[in-house]
């Protein structure tokens, strides 16, 4: 497979993804399931790709800056897995992009 072809289905991945991501119901299944692979590995980086998938399928960084009510350009640098979000900016984030965050008790406390 050429370097083309592979950059062509890439493209229309992330274009079906952003796509499917403006249903809500959607847009919380996926972040549900990254918070999941949170839970699992520890790794930030998935997380912060799902909040950033999310916030390009309703308009983009810029409109979920302004609905978070945080600097567009710090936003960039957290969804850039370039630092450990604060759970401030994470919980803004979430609520910008019309969630908000739950808790439930773990299956081995129930």
């Amino acid at each position: 497979m050429t370097k083309k072809k592979i950059e062509q289905l890439t493209a229309s991945y992330e274009e079906r993804l952003i796509e499917s991501l403006k249903d809500p119901l959607e847009a919380q299944a996926y972040l549900e399931a990254a918070l999941e692979d949170y839970e699992e590995t520890r790794e930030t980086d998935p997380l912060l790709l799902a909040l950033k998938d999310v916030a390009k399928a309703q308009g983009g960084i810029g409109a979920l800056s302004q609905r978070a009510g945080l600097n567009r350009e710090h936003l960039y640098r957290v969804l850039s897995s370039k630092s450990q979000p604060r759970l401030d900016k994470l919980l803004a984030i979430v609520s910008g992009l019309g969630f908000r965050v739950r808790l439930e008790p773990q299956e081995s406390l129930v």
